[in-house]
């Protein structure tokens, strides 16, 4: 008998039920990742999961480091990691092409910049057939090699900087909205398509709200556990944040629905905070209450931060306070650079399937 979900716009993703040990095929993604992608591929193929029952595809970008070498020589120690090319270079370009190839039941996105429990593909494969989901992953829990990247981490794992977000909470267990990076059925890129190749960043949630729309469930398991190196400077995390927010844009434009507000709510503060300040200037009565608004602001992050603080350093008070408005301004920001750049250009449309077999 299969399994299948219904949404309330009456679409159906069917799925047969999943033997112990299906064929997976994982994908990662990468380009110029010559300090991380070796550990990566460490804990790829050091899975507790039948090795004969595993194909691995490093999709790289072109990468002008010694990533591809790296890649090279590990293929020649073990026939399952194959190099492909993705002219392309973005991260949703690199997914399909490994996808394409793929030959597994499951289809798993690893991305390089993360290490992976010996058992994550046993655990994903064990929540994709305990609980009918379509596609089912861990937690985003971040680790650091440096004390920038520490700090970052603190406010990562803050409600304040990630929002409340159920795939930031390794405590979490249950269908949610997106997952970090997934294990996925296969016949999901039959029924909603593959993923969005004009989608630069944003391309996972885009994927999981065409699955949850098609009917589909996403779940979030605590057993599958994953850690990731977020970025080493402000500058990056700036680059980073704004490009979000221009993907969440571009998703809203696409999908013209929200599964919810909560990732614009950098945006509204943003918003606001412009339109206080340029009302201000025409209706100088505004400008107490754009003073209080700031004051407000300011009182919650330094909170937040003297509570991160004092679960790590006090020294590190600073950073998280300049830390939490870079996030929320980048994303606040990157929203609006996105709808003023998407919005003539971008709303539902078809996307290529993945043939059945």
């Amino acid at each position: 008998m299969h399994q299948h979900t219904e949404s309330r716009r009456g679409s159906i993703i069917d799925v047969p039920p999943l033997p112990e040990h299906p064929f997976c095929t994982i994908v990662i993604p990468c380009y110029n990742e010559e300090h991380y992608i070796e550990s990566t591929l460490r804990c790829v193929r050091a899975q507790r999961y039948p090795a004969d029952r595993i194909e691995i595809f490093v999709v790289d970008g072109g990468s002008t480091d010694a990533t591809r070498e790296i890649v090279a020589r590990i293929s020649a120690e073990d026939p399952r990691v194959v190099l492909v090319d993705n002219p392309r270079r973005i991260q949703s370009a690199a997914m399909n092409i490994g996808i394409e190839r793929s030959r597994g039941d499951v289809i798993i996105r690893m991305d390089a910049h993360a290490e992976y429990d010996e058992s994550y593909v046993m655990a994903s494969v064990s929540a994709l057939r305990r609980t009918g989901a379509v596609n089912a992953g861990g937690a985003a829990r971040p680790r650091s090699r440096n004390d920038f990247q520490r700090v970052l981490c603190a406010v990562l794992s803050s409600p304040l900087g990630v929002g409340g977000s159920a795939y930031r909470d390794a405590s979490r267990e249950g269908f949610v909205e997106s997952v970090f990076n997934g294990a996925f059925r296969r016949e999901v890129f039959d029924v909603v398509g593959l993923y969005d190749t004009n989608a630069v960043t944003n391309e996972d949630a885009e994927l999981n709200q065409r699955i949850i729309e098609a009917g589909g469930k996403v779940y979030l398991s605590r057993d599958i556990q994953v850690y990731y190196y977020p970025r080493s400077s402000i500058s990056a995390v700036v680059r980073q944040y704004f490009a979000y927010g221009k993907g969440r844009a571009r998703t809203l434009l696409t999908h013209r629905r929200l599964l919810s507000v909560r990732p614009f709510i950098p945006f509204l503060m943003v918003t606001s905070f412009a339109l206080l300040t340029a009302g201000s200037v025409v209706v100088p009565s505004l400008w107490p209450v754009l003073g209080a608004q700031a004051t407000a602001y300011a009182v919650i992050v330094l909170v937040e931060s003297g509570r991160a603080a004092r679960r790590g350093a006090l020294s590190d008070l600073p950073l998280l306070c300049a830390i939490f408005p870079i996030i929320h301004f980048a994303h606040g920001v990157g929203v609006w650079a996105g709808l003023l750049q998407h919005a003539r250009t971008v709303g539902p449309e078809p996307r290529e399937r993945l043939p059945a077999r």
